[in-house]
């Protein structure tokens, strides 16, 4: 279920909670990719800034398209299209990694790169159902949907990431809380955020649950509700 997040608090509280937990479990964790088996840093799909690079990606990008409308029923494809748009968003007009808030991040033609990401990214989870899909793509899009605003997917995304995993660490299940708390899936956040206090190593685990806690504490303001339980006293949400 995809909940409304077309408020500026709501999109906002999500990029301040992923800082927060980057923050307070040793810098970057969440952010970043660092952290037991975390995917997919929010950075990683752009390692380059240059014209040339900017080139080869867009060409990339179209021999993707080329071949997915080839083939459209082939859900490799449309998971290779949907990391080259995220990968062309990153050196498009209108990219600034600076920016203070998530919808200012990605502007005109990036965000356009953006949201064709998305709509390859839904046709590769189509077609492959959720025993074929690309978790490595997932890694990918599960930044690009917080980034546009889609926490819900965001968190379908993780989901399919953890679900994927032999054994899933601390980190993912942080992420998972946050971006589910984000979302106001309240339930789903505080089970993965005992998870991720229960896997954490015993010096981190107060760290780990202090920065859930603020994240279902930011994600509830910012939605309006009520101060919520701490992790470790699930409520149904």
């Amino acid at each position: 279920m995809l909940f409304d997040l077309r408020g500026r608090g709501r999109r906002r509280v999500v990029k301040v909670i992923y800082l927060g937990l980057a923050l307070l479990l040793g810098g970057g964790l969440v952010l970043f990719g660092i952290g037991g088996d975390v995917q997919g840093g929010l950075f990683d799909a752009f390692n380059e800034n240059s014209t040339s690079a900017s080139k080869a990606i867009e060409k990339d990008r179209d021999k993707a398209a080329e071949a997915a409308n080839a083939d459209p029923n082939n859900p490799a494809l449309w998971a290779v299209l949907a990391e080259r748009e995220y990968q062309l968003a990153g050196q498009s007009k209108g990219y600034n990694p600076n920016a203070t808030e998530p919808e200012q991040q990605f502007t005109g033609a990036s965000k356009k790169h953006l949201e064709a990401a998305k709509r390859a990214w839904e046709r590769h989870l189509k077609l492959a159902g959720n025993d074929r899909v690309n978790t490595d793509t997932a890694a990918i899009m599960r930044n690009a949907l917080v980034s546009l605003g889609d926490d819900g997917g965001a968190v379908r995304a993780q989901e399919l990431i953890i679900d994927d995993l032999p054994k899933p660490a601390y980190g993912d299940y942080a992420q998972l809380a946050a971006l589910a708390y984000g979302a106001g899936q309240t339930r789903k956040g505080d089970l993965a955020a005992d998870r991720a206090v229960e896997l954490a190593p015993k010096e981190e685990r107060e760290n780990v649950k202090t920065a859930l806690e603020q994240s279902k504490t930011q994600a509830a303001g910012a939605a309006g509700g009520a101060t919520p339980a701490t992790p470790g006293t699930s409520t149904a949400g």
